[in-house]
């Protein structure tokens, strides 16, 4: 007898749990991307909306215009409006080497791989090294990352405005070693450098018991 009333109210309860359940739980009122919508106030039947003119994503407010555009009341920025050290430096010339070496190539001479695989036949990557460009205000080439120039397409969905800028600041440094000249050099590691540059490579180097050929 006690077995059976605990079987009945466990059927009891199971019933109660079942109706209990809808299938609106697992089937949700709701659209996908690019999925019809039956709402008559939408006239194109598109479930996907556009952004509400006037409205920010939080945490998207642009209101720093140098640095999120490259441009302060309406012309290139010629300062970075970034603090640059050796990290920043090391990580523009990572970005760099990932997203603009394959054509301006990794000393920015514009000789990069698809350069040297046809791209010359279409119109060649521009070196970094003309007057032109070393003459070209530093907002210059985060416009450029930003919104393309020529064959080239924008990086800005790849390229983060902080990394757009690391990449400015590492192509002023690659125009400053391809044209810069000993005087240049801080005079401490200048001398270091005139020291290296009376000592024989490895290479030069004979090998112990031999004479150079």
């Amino acid at each position: 007898m006690q077995r059976q009333i605990t079987i009945g109210l466990t059927l009891v309860g199971a019933a109660l749990l079942v109706a209990g359940c809808h299938t609106d739980m697992w089937q949700q009122p709701k659209v996908k991307a690019q999925q019809k919508s039956e709402f008559q106030g939408f006239s194109n039947k598109a479930a996907s909306r556009p952004l509400v003119a006037g409205t920010v994503p939080r945490g998207k407010m642009k209101l720093d215009e140098a640095f999120f555009t490259g441009f302060q009341d309406g012309k290139l920025v010629k300062e970075l409006p970034i603090q640059v050290d050796e990290m920043v430096l090391k990580r523009g010339q990572e970005r760099f080497d990932i997203f603009c070496s394959h054509c301006h190539g990794r000393n920015g001479d514009g000789k990069g791989m698809i350069n040297q695989r046809g791209l010359v036949l279409v119109r060649p990557p521009a070196s970094y090294h003309s007057d032109r460009l070393r003459n070209m205000p530093i907002g210059h080439f985060y416009d450029v990352i930003t919104n393309g120039f020529g064959v080239m397409y924008r990086q800005a969905p790849g390229v983060e405005p902080a990394d757009r800028w690391a990449i400015a600041a590492y192509i002023r440094v690659l125009q400053t070693a391809m044209n810069g000249n000993l005087n240049d050099v801080p005079s401490d590691e200048r001398s270091k450098l005139e020291a290296s540059a009376g000592k024989p490579s490895i290479a030069d180097a004979a090998t112990p018991g031999e004479e150079k050929s």
